[in-house]
């Protein structure tokens, strides 16, 4: 009975929050900000998010995480940095903080690196922010590594550090003094592993697949390369014929996949560690015609990647919403600023998208 009631007071919660943070402007497509009160035709985000019920489910369980939820509306200054938006995934993720941040009542600032693998403008970019007064930070590092002696400073300007997404060397951290307030993120090495079991189950004969990676050294990159190497080498009949990092750049991984089709032209699949790489990938297939039999998926479900699989060309990715992410990410550092000590790391959960089941993300955000 505990448990029942337990259940009811966080969907009441929920469904409390979702009212709470209904947003009052449109479609946010960087042009229309009027506002329409009370009229029929206006559609936003959140409300194609809450027709979704992959993406309720998502939002129930990282909410169900927070449960005491923090008090909302109280004016903190929260400075998010993340790594770079000259990938999509990024500037999407800032869209959807500032959104969030407005519904929230929380004064939201993104800022990022140049490139994504800029790790000293980054780190430059993070003691800007420790002399901004924010109340707290919320930071995806482009490595393991490349932030610690930023978070070292702001742990002793007593500023709470939450780190989302890609992780943090904390034994290193640690080592030198240093601590995290908290940490939400996904499980990367079972991205890996759930998108190649995916993959699998399109090539029942086995046969001749590579990893195209990301950064060397990036946390999501050397996680999701972990899980997929671990259901490829654990498979009979498949053969990992190449694990190369592409640097999360299309041209590098583009060139990767030329190479790999002309050394390995009975190849099966490719799993890139991001969907700039995948589609990158299906592009130099494309260019030689050398894409049917070859199974490509990727990470993230950015916008082209949706379009790409509904096309019938990308195969598959992997996501969570970065709608619900952001959220939860603000919401974790609201707690964390107004005093609450937070232990454990909250988890998004996981949904795999492919060419059978890609109408059931219509409308994701």
């Amino acid at each position: 009975m505990k448990k029942i009631i337990s259940l009811i007071l966080v969907l009441t919660m929920l469904t409390g929050l979702l009212l709470a943070c209904a947003p009052k402007d449109s479609n946010n497509t960087g042009g229309d900000n009027s506002n329409t009160e009370g009229g029929n035709s206006e559609v936003n985000e959140t409300e194609k998010a809450e027709g979704n019920s992959k993406i309720l489910e998502m939002e129930e369980i990282l909410m169900s995480q927070l449960t005491p939820l923090p008090k909302l509306n109280g004016g903190e200054k929260i400075g998010v940095l993340i790594i770079s938006e000259t990938n999509p995934f990024w500037s999407n993720m800032k869209a959807k903080y500032e959104k969030a941040g407005k519904e929230l009542g929380i004064d939201v600032e993104v800022l990022s690196a140049p490139t994504e693998g800029d790790t000293v403008s980054q780190l430059e970019t993070l003691d800007g922010m420790i002399v901004k007064e924010y109340d707290g930070i919320i930071f995806s590092p482009i490595d393991g590594n490349n932030l610690i002696p930023g978070l070292l400073r702001a742990n002793q300007a007593n500023i709470p550090v939450i780190n989302l997404g890609p992780g943090v060397n904390q034994d290193s951290l640690k080592e030198q003094g240093g601590h995290l307030d908290g940490i939400i993120t996904v499980d990367f090495e079972n991205q890996g592993m759930m998108v190649a079991e995916d993959m699998l189950k399109q090539i029942p004969d086995g046969g001749k697949v590579a990893i195209i990676q990301g950064i060397t050294g990036a946390g999501q990159s050397e996680g999701r390369t972990k899980g997929a190497k671990k259901v490829f080498e654990n498979t009979e009949g498949v053969e990992i014929v190449s694990i190369l990092p592409g640097d999360w750049d299309r041209n590098t991984a583009y060139n990767i996949t030329t190479d790999l089709i002309q050394a390995h032209p009975d190849l099966k699949g490719i799993f890139a560690c991001n969907d700039v790489m995948a589609l990158a990938a299906v592009e130099a297939l494309e260019t030689v015609k050398k894409k049917d039999g070859v199974i490509v998926y990727g990470v993230d479900f950015t916008d082209e990647a949706q379009a790409s699989i509904a096309e019938g060309r990308l195969d598959g990715s992997i996501t969570y919403s970065p709608t619900v992410y952001t959220k939860a990410a603000l919401l974790l550092s609201l707690k964390i600023v107004q005093g609450e000590k937070i232990e454990e790391p909250v988890y998004s959960s996981l949904a795999v998208v492919n060419q059978k089941n890609i109408d059931d993300f219509d409308g994701w955000e």
